[in-house]
């Protein structure tokens, strides 16, 4: 029972699988035949619209080929419409230029015309004036016959040749042109010394710049002398240091060079610059030369130096015989002792001014003491010239009007290098200091310069053919020479003056004037027997 339940069971599952396989079959069958059916249907459909797309596309294409073909006669319409504008503007302008270049060759032929007739006249009067010319020389050679005539009874009326004539007119002419000559070299000279003193200023001024330029290498460096050139290592001191202090401390530049057994002190200030020498002169003396004593001995010359600055004021004060002056105005003029101007010092000559001013106050009646007060105090100011600004006459009125000088001292001073003074006092210091500074000696130039110049002048002259001897007179202020008499004529002496003259003037510097005079002597010899 179980053996054939189990073949049943076993049968009835094998007939239910090959049933489910058949109705599987057939299922996948009628799908395959549904999906066929659909895929025809949607093949066609596909083909449709295919079929209407391409025929969509057909109409499309033949629209735009319609609208290319409607564009492409718009624009060959409007291509010919501006080629024809064109055309026409192009044809305007042809005629414009035809009608130009017609006018211009009726021009030309105007001109042409004119050309035609012009040459014409010209042949006319090339003739004409050939004729005339013609004529005037027929009238020149017959006026040079009337000439020759003429000169020929000239000649016999007057008993002289024409040679000799021109030769007297030339003279005559040469002797006129010489007295005019002489007319206008007075006028010019009287000219000359009219315009003197508005150019006095000027040319006195050029003559001091001049001369001043000799005295800047004497009167800015003091020398100071070593017992051997191993004192300069000393100077200078481990890497400079001991020179370096002395420059600070002093103010004033070292020059150590090839100078042998000798120290330069370079500087415009003249107390610094002394402060410096006899500091410096000092440390050679003590033999210790380093920075400390060098600040030492410095600060210990300092304070006498200005002791010595305050008595020489003093000293000037009591010898002037004045009082009240103000202790720093005393301090002032001390300093003047160590100042030079055109190497004359200051304080000498403020003391000379000082004098001067008392002795022409006195002769004139006014009082003797306020002149010498003005004459002390007129160069004050160039006690401090070379630390405040401006001229030195305008330093000192504001240094004395500060320290409770009198209007009219004030005044002195500041007007001392005017040309025209508004006081008699301020006239009285400014001739002082005039007479005090030309004093001969005052102002000294060194002695190289001088030699160098006398002969130099005197090698200028000697340049001038006909010169024979040059002599320089008067420390250079005249010049004569001595010339040939065969050589040099008196007319020729007087160019010769000038020519030397003038080439002085070019090539040296002098103060003042130079005379310059040109001797020729004339020599008769005989001898009695």
């Amino acid at each position: 029972m179980e053996v054939s339940t189990i073949v049943i069971v076993a049968a009835v599952a094998v007939i239910a699988i090959l049933v489910g396989v058949g109705i599987g079959f057939i299922t996948k069958k009628k799908m395959e035949e549904s999906n066929a059916e659909a895929g025809k249907k949607s093949a066609e459909a596909i083909i449709a619209d295919a079929k209407r797309e391409a025929e969509s596309t057909r109409k499309d294409a033949e629209n735009t080929r319609k609208e290319a073909d409607l564009q492409a006669k718009d624009i060959i319409f409007q291509g010919k419409t501006e080629f024809e504008r064109e055309t026409r503007e192009r044809r305007k302008e042809l005629q414009a230029i035809e009608k130009r270049v017609q006018q211009k060759e009726e021009n030309l032929d105007k001109k042409f015309e004119s050309i035609d007739r012009k040459e014409v006249e010209l042949q006319k009067k090339e003739k004409a004036v050939a004729a005339q010319e013609k004529k005037a020389g027929d009238m020149e050679a017959e006026a040079a016959s009337i000439v020759t005539q003429q000169m020929a009874k000239l000649e016999t009326i007057a008993g002289i040749s024409a040679d000799e004539a021109k030769r007297q007119l030339v003279e005559n002419m040469e002797n006129e042109a010489k007295l005019e000559a002489g007319k206008l070299i007075k006028r010019i000279e009287e000219e000359t010394r009219a315009e003197a003193d508005k150019k006095a200023k000027e040319i006195i001024s050029l003559a001091i710049q001049r001369y001043s330029g000799e005295y800047v290498a004497e009167r800015t460096v003091s020398v100071v002398n070593l017992p051997n050139d191993e004192m300069k290592g000393r100077i200078i001191g481990r890497e400079g240091r001991n020179i370096r202090a002395i420059e600070a401390a002093t103010g004033i530049d070292i020059i150590i060079d090839d100078t042998p057994e000798a120290v330069i002190l370079s500087g415009h200030n003249p107390v610094r610059r002394e402060i410096a020498k006899l500091s410096l002169e000092r440390l050679i003396t003590d033999g210790r030369i380093h920075p400390s004593r060098i600040e030492e001995i410095v600060a210990k010359v300092e304070a006498e130096v200005a002791q010595s600055i305050n008595e020489a004021g003093e000293r000037a004060i009591f010898d002037t015989g004045l009082h009240g002056i103000h202790k720093e105005i005393q301090k002032l003029i001390g300093r003047l002792k160590f100042r030079t101007s055109y190497a004359q010092n200051v304080y000498s000559h403020s003391m000379e001014v000082a004098f001067i001013c008392g002795v022409m106050a006195s002769e004139l009646g006014l009082p003797t003491k306020i002149a010498r007060r003005a004459g002390l105090l007129h160069d004050i100011g160039k006690a401090v010239d070379h630390e405040v600004e401006g001229p030195h006459a305008a330093i000192g009125a504001e240094l004395a009007k500060k320290y409770g000088e009198a209007p009219k001292i004030v005044s002195a001073i500041g007007q001392h290098h005017d040309d025209s003074p508004d006081s008699i006092l301020g006239v009285l210091v400014q001739a002082a200091d005039t007479l005090s500074a030309a004093r001969p000696g005052a102002r000294r130039e060194m002695l190289e310069s001088y030699v160098k110049r006398l002969d130099d002048l005197e090698n200028i002259a000697k340049g001038f053919p006909g010169v024979e001897k040059t002599y320089a007179l008067q420390a250079g202020r005249e010049i004569r020479v001595l010339v040939e008499n065969q050589a040099i004529s008196d007319d020729a002496a007087v160019i010769l003056s000038k020519d030397i003259a003038r080439k002085i003037e070019k090539e040296l510097s002098y103060p003042g004037q130079i005379k310059v005079t040109v001797i020729r002597e004339s020599r008769a010899v005989d001898y009695a027997k």
